[in-house]
């Protein structure tokens, strides 16, 4: 039996939580994308179909000093940010097949501090 590849074992992880994971307008699902370079995240209505917000890190100012670990809290209450606007207050953490731990929990904590719920 061939091994995975680490892309193919994320996204088996990713399809096993999304078969259990599905926002609603009320409760979007909160969605994470991690590259090398930065980390992206979106607010998702799944009944819809819609994204009802987003933030990146290509967004933050060019004037942002900080690790990875710093740039993804601030991505984070970006976030929540633009869900206030949407008038989002609660949603689902999808964490994208990514382990729980470093930026991807950075992206929670932050998007807590802004004020989401989960």
């Amino acid at each position: 039996m061939p091994s995975l590849t680490v892309r193919d074992a994320r996204l088996r992880r990713h399809r096993r939580v999304r078969a259990k994971v599905h926002g609603t307008a009320e409760r979007p699902r909160l969605v994470v994308f991690r590259s090398n370079r930065g980390i992206e995240a979106q607010l998702v209505d799944d009944d819809a179909g819609k994204t009802l917000a987003s933030a990146s890190h290509l967004a933050l100012a060019k004037s942002f000093k900080g690790d990875k670990t710093a740039q993804a809290e601030a991505v984070g209450k970006a976030l929540a940010a633009a869900a206030k606007k949407a008038g989002v207050d609660t949603c689902v953490f999808d964490r994208g097949g990514y382990l729980y731990h470093g930026r991807v929990k950075a992206l929670a904590d932050g998007a807590r501090e802004g004020g989401l719920e989960f």
